[in-house]
């Protein structure tokens, strides 16, 4: 495990506050305070746009867990909920670009499509969006809008494409990367009743914060080829990456939240120091 990286990074940990960490969280944490450095800057941020999932009380039970593991971060948590002028202003841009679209498709519309056609290209979250609404004409779309029919917005993926040209990103543990956002199709990137997605939230919310090393797990490697487009769209910083191991359970599933029995919480309860837990996590010794 190594215990640090390099020197004057700035990185984030990024929990969203659905629920309570668990040792997968802690290992997250403390890989993006040790990727900081001595000298680094390490910032706390709630990705809380779901507010349907999202609870004050997670919050605080995040804030008090990290405590608790001894961590330390910057004042000024930021809440993705308090800065929707940010995601609003980023849609802007595209929108004035002619790189997004409304669509108003149904999963059940999309999944009958799919069907219907026989095939569709598979990506890194499923079966590629077919393109019902790419070419709806604007009087249409502007009239189910106005009617207040629930819609996303999605970006036009082959003309954001041509527009930003060949990208690519460097990843610490990794190397040079080719950007390929292609294999995630017509992305969504705002929805009616959910002004932001994942996706361009984050985006954002790394340029304004000034991250170098964008630090999280595996699994969301993919995301960078779209995170990676939507920097050059938006004339956005692009910081380095580094992409960690997933910690799983004994039966080698990845561990998430309904794994209450590793919940932070839960090892505090047992009487779990944080040194134990830490070391559990693989940084420092039980």
């Amino acid at each position: 495990m190594a215990k640090g990286g390099q020197r004057g990074a700035v990185t984030r940990f990024a929990p969203s506050p659905s629920g309570f960490l668990h040792l997968g969280h802690a290992y997250s944490a403390l890989f993006a305070q040790a990727t900081a450095g001595e000298n680094g800057r390490f910032l706390l941020r709630m990705e809380n746009i779901d507010p349907g999932r999202c609870r004050p009380e997670y919050e605080a039970a995040i804030r008090e867990d990290l405590e608790w593991l001894g961590l330390g971060w910057e004042a000024g948590v930021r809440r993705q909920s308090d800065h929707m002028d940010d995601y609003a202003r980023a849609l802007e841009i595209l929108h004035g670009t002619g790189l997004l679209y409304p669509c108003f498709c149904t999963r059940a519309a999309i999944r009958a499509e799919i069907e219907r056609s026989g095939a569709a290209p598979h990506g890194p979250d499923g079966p590629v969006y077919p393109g019902i609404c790419r070419e709806l004409p604007r009087a249409e779309t502007r009239d189910r809008i106005a009617a207040g029919e629930a819609h996303g917005l999605r970006l036009d993926m082959a003309r954001a494409k041509a527009a930003a040209g060949p990208l690519v990103w460097h990843d610490r543990e990794r190397g040079r990367a080719e950007a390929r956002p292609e294999l995630f199709g017509d992305v969504v990137l705002a929805r009616k009743d959910t002004p932001t997605g994942y996706h361009l939230a984050v985006t954002v919310d790394d340029h304004l914060q000034g991250i170098t090393v964008v630090t999280r797990g595996e699994d969301l490697l993919p995301a960078t080829h779209v995170h990676r487009l939507l920097q050059a769209l938006l004339g956005l910083d692009t910081p380095e990456y580094r992409h960690h191991r997933l910690l799983t359970d004994d039966a080698g599933q990845r561990l998430a939240k309904r794994h209450d029995s590793l919940s932070l919480r839960s090892l505090r309860e047992r009487g779990l120091t944080a040194r134990e837990v830490r070391a559990m996590a693989g940084f420092g010794e039980a």
